[in-house]
């Protein structure tokens, strides 16, 4: 199958795929060994593998939806193994983790970005899951591996549009008039991320958000705006998505620190 860029995508549909299986691989990584009964402290509801179980089940309801073509959503009870392994045994999560983003990752490359398929979202197509999922797996990943106390790490670019993508998230809920997002209309203060570990010769990473009273938007440019907040690419993720503290060591805030408290508090999502 040829790669196919989605315009809408900064990566492409078989990047979004090839990175499903992988997140998922790293995700089991970080499992391994690890006490699952933990308690996931940036999800305090779930333990591990109840965080593992609520991403493989996400796969399996993402791949019943592309595969069947859905055009309305698809209960949770209808989608096959959703609910995970029937076994406790380690060894059998681990194969259903697997087993479920392999899955799903070649029902995308099968049906491409453009099948239609209902989504909760701007988009209703394949390459939208392909996206969404990829994405899932990332955040969650961290949540298991800050419970695991283990390395995380996400490529420049994977990273940059999970970033990209939970500001198209935001957008979109400000068009439900009872969406918390609307308290983001915000008289046009601006917010400033700015990744500070920029290989040589690659373009900088830096968003300006625009709380506008028509709406969130943004740029890609390097700008002064009323917060700002600077540090590693991967720290930037974190703490956007509320996986770490504007606070850590690695991170820099710049300006209005409640405005950029604010926007943690509004700005969620699930």
């Amino acid at each position: 199958m040829a790669t196919h860029t989605d315009p809408r995508s900064p990566l492409t549909h078989d990047r979004y795929c090839s990175e499903i299986v992988a997140q998922t691989g790293l995700l089991r990584q970080h499992l391994t060994g690890a006490d699952l009964t933990t308690t996931v402290p940036t999800c305090p509801d779930w333990s591990l593998r109840e965080l593992a179980v609520h991403v493989g089940g996400a796969h399996r309801w993402a791949e019943t939806l592309v595969r069947t073509r859905a055009g309305e959503d698809v209960p949770e009870e209808q989608v096959p193994h959703f609910a995970g392994p029937d076994s406790e045994d380690p060894a059998a999560l681990d194969a259903w983790l697997a087993e479920g983003a392999e899955l799903l990752a070649a029902t995308l490359r099968a049906a491409g970005p453009e099948q239609p398929v209902w989504t909760w979202a701007w988009r209703q197509d394949a390459g939208f899951w392909a996206r969404r999922m990829t994405h899932e797996t990332v955040i969650h990943r961290a949540d298991a591996a800050i419970a695991a106390q283990a390395d995380y790490d996400v490529a420049r670019e994977v990273a940059a549009d999970t970033i990209e993508e939970w500001l198209e998230i935001v957008r979109f809920a400000q068009s439900f008039p009872e969406d918390n997002a609307n308290e983001l209309r915000h008289g046009g203060r601006t917010l400033h991320l700015h990744a500070t570990d920029t290989p040589p010769g690659a373009p900088s990473a830096e968003w300006v958000l625009d709380l506008a009273d028509d709406g969130l938007s943004w740029s890609h440019e390097h700008a002064r705006a009323d917060v700002a907040l600077r540090g590693p690419l991967t720290e930037l993720v974190l703490a956007f998505y509320r996986r770490t503290s504007p606070d850590a060591p690695a991170l820099e805030v710049l300006g209005d620190r409640e405005l950029l408290d604010f926007w943690l508090k509004v700005a969620t999502f699930g």
